[in-house]
């Protein structure tokens, strides 16, 4: 569509008609990309997420670069077209009313269709601009959802750290206690043997 730009003939209304086109394709084109970046947003796992991501960034860059090859065509275009009907009118038949009335609608609708033009381009900027905009909100949004992440696994090893912690306190704490139970159950023991040994064998 580009080309086709780049090689039309005039006159400018035919280019008005082409340029409609490449605006509907774009319209459409962008369409498909915020669905397919809605389509990222909505995955479970993160892997998944950035690859789409990533994805509708790469189409968001190819269709910014057609977008200025499609405004440097026009721009191109319209150049050409207006040197030949400068070149048109130099070359025709003597002033006549007649001629001068065309002349006039002529430049009239070219004034028109160039300030139709620049305005799509003003228009189209703009939506660069808020592309740009989303692009980097997006980007923000995966960076912060990343070291949201990266946080998480921080608290995760500070608990599964403080649990080794403990459970090693305990494993401490239930040999002492083992060992003291052991210690009592030696002294009963020994106790019940001396009273025992009294009891029984005084002479001893």
């Amino acid at each position: 569509m580009v080309q086709d730009i780049t090689e039309c003939p005039g006159p400018q209304s035919k280019l008005t008609e082409i340029n409609a086109y490449v605006k509907k394709s774009f319209h459409d084109l962008r369409s498909r990309i915020e669905d397919l970046e809605q389509m990222a947003m909505e995955q479970d796992k993160e892997s998944d997420k950035q690859a789409l991501v990533s994805q509708v960034q790469g189409h968001r860059k190819q269709m910014l670069g057609n977008q200025t090859a499609w405004r440097k065509a026009n721009l191109a275009s319209k150049l050409t077209i207006d040197k030949m009907e400068k070149q048109a009118l130099l070359d025709g038949p003597d002033n006549t009313a007649r001629q001068r009335k065309m002349t006039k609608e002529g430049l009239a609708q070219t004034s028109g269709d160039i300030t139709e033009s620049l305005m799509s381009i003003s228009r189209m900027m703009a939506q660069q601009v808020q592309q740009s905009e989303e692009t980097i909100t997006t980007l923000a949004t995966s960076s912060k959802t990343a070291q949201e992440t990266n946080e998480e696994f921080k608290t995760m090893t500070g608990t599964i750290q403080l649990g080794r912690k403990l459970i090693t306190k305990y494993n401490r704490r239930e040999l002492t206690d083992k060992l003291l139970i052991f210690l009592a159950l030696a002294l009963f023991l020994a106790t019940v043997l001396y009273i025992l040994k009294k009891r029984l064998f005084p002479f001893l």
